[in-house]
């Protein structure tokens, strides 16, 4: 394979047969780890996809995989050549995109990623009128925590993610849509007081979500809880959906936060036991985050309005003595 020096005597090769067939084909054995499924993936024999591996590997000069072991392993070098073709594909389908955005197509695939404490109450608003609207694009939702929206954000296996705002990570673009109060639910309260202070929490009847959720540090912060909170006795129960944490807070006539489009469907033998507060009104920010290379540009322009549209009038306007409170410490 024909190599020059450049002026800053850094190495550089002429790739004069990679193709994106080439390295759609890497990346799939580098995922399953076996050419035969490989090949059956991307419909093509295993001997094709072989020869056009070994071809690539031989252009650059390096082993990407160690076809002695079974399965097949990944080398050292290969783990680096196979993270930047996974960058170049990424780049082509965005190409592809932009190309589509031009001619006013939409079309492909997108991926949106959607933490626990929202996907329940402003998914089923929204989504299926949505997708209604794009007939040619594939969508993939998922519930996932926080944490794994941003690392798959990065890596660029997601596109989207509806998360609690502000994260200020690099490379990270994050575009508000609401902010939503936080209410007291007491079930061992059901007095006329309508209005209470964070002060007046029992902290001994808190319970909360599981650690890794963005909501449980923010009521943690709210409550100033982290040196405080005392635990149920001997045990320390950290649930990981508000549906399974009511649950315990019914049978335990405890206390919890939730945001305020998880009780909207609360029956009305609930409601009575849910609190507003007085100002500062603690709010999370619920928003869009995307890579900032993100070419899809429309379609989140689209999904921003029609996530406001419906949540908008549910919710109401941003009020005087919010306090938003941020989802990480």
């Amino acid at each position: 394979m024909p190599a020059y020096v450049t002026n800053d005597g850094i190495l550089n090769f002429q790739f004069e047969e990679m193709n994106i067939q080439q390295i759609e084909y890497i990346i799939a054995v580098g995922k399953l780890k076996s050419f035969g499924l490989a090949a059956e993936q991307c419909f093509i024999t295993q001997s094709t996809l072989s020869t056009m591996v070994a071809r690539f590997e031989d252009e650059i000069g390096v082993r990407i995989f160690d076809r002695k072991t079974k399965p097949i392993t990944i080398t050292k070098e290969g783990e680096e050549v196979i993270g930047q073709l996974k960058v170049i594909s990424k780049e082509i389908g965005h190409l592809h995109e932009v190309v589509n955005r031009l001619k006013g197509e939409v079309t492909g695939d997108l991926k949106i990623g959607v933490i626990p404490t929202v996907a329940p109450y402003v998914l089923p608003l929204f989504l299926y009128e949505f997708i209604k609207k794009f007939p040619k694009v594939q969508f993939e939702i998922s519930e996932i925590s926080t944490e794994k929206i941003m690392e798959n954000i990065k890596k660029r296996d997601l596109d989207i993610g509806i998360v609690s705002i502000p994260l200020n990570e690099p490379d990270i673009v994050e575009i508000p849509l609401y902010y939503e109060p936080f209410l007291l639910y007491d079930q061992a309260n059901n007095s006329a007081k309508k209005h209470f202070s964070v002060s007046d929490i029992d902290l001994e009847r808190l319970w909360l979500l599981e650690e890794g959720h963005c909501m449980r540090t923010q009521v943690e912060t709210i409550c100033d809880l982290r040196q405080q909170r005392m635990m149920h006795g001997n045990l320390d129960y950290k649930s990981g959906t508000i549906a399974t944490l009511m649950k315990f807070v019914h049978n335990n006539n405890g206390v919890t936060l939730l945001p305020l489009l998880a009780t909207l469907d609360l029956p009305e033998n609930e409601q009575v036991h849910l609190k507003k507060f007085r100002p500062p009104i603690p709010v999370r920010n619920i928003g869009l985050v995307t890579h900032k290379h993100f070419v899809k540009k429309n379609m989140l322009k689209l999904l921003k309005a029609e996530v406001q549209r419906k949540v908008m009038p549910l919710i109401g306007k941003t009020k005087s003595g919010q306090e938003v409170i941020l989802p990480l410490n």
